[in-house]
């Protein structure tokens, strides 16, 4: 279909930046997600490469084609909006074929078109019906067929489904992922949602004020976040913040082996990460809560310095409120100024030394 181009993109505003310097390469049918919180950039990016905004400075390009100063009617994009961004006095086939119609296809063609579009988006025998008349998720589908329809190289999806509630929006995506594939069509989809980025993409660009944090595919960013950032933003993370002195971080509730200089360090580990163990110690980390999610319960800890963090246990494992316990971990995680600096048993791989307070090795016993 399209390979996108994207070298040192800006786009400012006053004396601020939206989007500063991003550069990113999409394969030829490959869906990227551009994932980050409100206003960090993502849909001014994905407004400058479908041309409903100029950029400051940098270029953007199609297939080798230079687009960036191009309108959006002009570029081989289609744009799906959250709003739908439907026409109300049309019925849903006169708002798909509107596109097409301005092309100047013979009515036949278009009539063709159409039906295929619907067809596709699992909406055939919709044609007759007003925009009104349909559910949020409809209308949603609608958008995307008026998009498809033109047969656009690339696919442009702005939080389409941020306003459906959950169990539809994963309907939509997994529909959406589907005609992706089907299609081979290289698509950007802009989502705030970490769930939603894990599920669709091939690769996730993960964006904070307006520059791009990481750049990898759902398990690499998971597994392997860059910063601090990252780590806290894609899935659930526990974070410690302690000092380390001689290569260990010693804390009140366990020490860990950290071959990084000394100073402070955010050490970060995820719930599935954690093992507990019971600890007949005085003081130390304790139970707060426990919450069955039926595979897995999740167990929220509070440790001596006031901190809490949570591990994820099997269901069979009833810890009990005020419960004391000792905490194993495996893959984790040390950053410093949002950068990472050291990771350690990743997973799969060996623990790392974590020791009780009174220096039994926990991750051995």
């Amino acid at each position: 279909m399209a390979r996108l181009t994207i070298k040192d993109i800006s786009k400012s505003f006053g004396t601020g930046f939206a989007v500063d310097s991003v550069s990113l390469d999409v394969e030829d049918g490959e869906l990227v997600c551009l994932l980050g919180p409100s206003g960090s950039g993502k849909s001014t990016l994905l407004r400058m490469i479908g041309g409903f905004e100029t950029p400051t400075a940098g270029t953007i390009s199609i297939d080798g084609r230079d687009v960036t100063r191009l309108p959006p009617e002009k570029r081989p994009t289609g744009m799906v909006f959250q709003s739908h961004a439907l026409w109300t006095h049309m019925n849903v086939f006169q708002n798909i074929a509107f596109g097409l119609k301005l092309r100047g296809l013979p009515r036949a063609a278009i009539a063709e078109k159409v039906e295929g579009a619907l067809a596709l988006v699992g909406l055939a025998g919709y044609g007759g019906r007003m925009t009104a008349q349909l559910s949020g998720g409809q209308q949603q589908r609608v958008a995307l067929a008026r998009s498809l329809v033109l047969e656009p190289k690339i696919l442009l999806l702005d939080e389409p489904f941020a306003s459906l509630d959950q169990h539809l929006r994963e309907r939509l995506r997994e529909e959406v992922k589907d005609i992706q594939t089907r299609l081979g069509i290289t698509t950007l989809f802009v989502t705030h949602g970490q769930d939603e980025a894990l599920a669709l993409a091939d690769r996730i660009v993960v964006m904070r004020d307006g520059r791009t944090e990481q750049i990898a595919g759902p398990s690499e960013i998971y597994r392997h976040p860059k910063t601090e950032f990252v780590a806290g933003f894609i899935g659930s993370m526990n974070f410690v913040r302690h000092e380390v002195r001689g290569g260990r971080v010693q804390h009140p509730d366990l020490t860990l082996a950290l071959p990084v200089p000394d100073g402070e360090v955010v050490l970060a580990f995820r719930p599935e990460a954690v093992s507990l163990g019971g600890a007949p110690l005085a003081g130390g980390a304790s139970v707060h809560r426990g919450i069955d999610f039926g595979t897995h319960r999740m167990i929220d800890i509070d440790l001596s310095d006031g901190s809490r963090v949570k591990a994820m246990v099997p269901p069979a494992e009833d810890w009990q409120k005020d419960q004391r316990v000792a905490l194993t971990i495996g893959a984790c995680f040390a950053f410093r100024d949002n950068r990472l600096i050291h990771e350690s048993a990743t997973a799969g791989g060996p623990s790392p030394a974590i020791a009780a307070p009174d220096g039994r090795d926990l991750a051995h016993a």
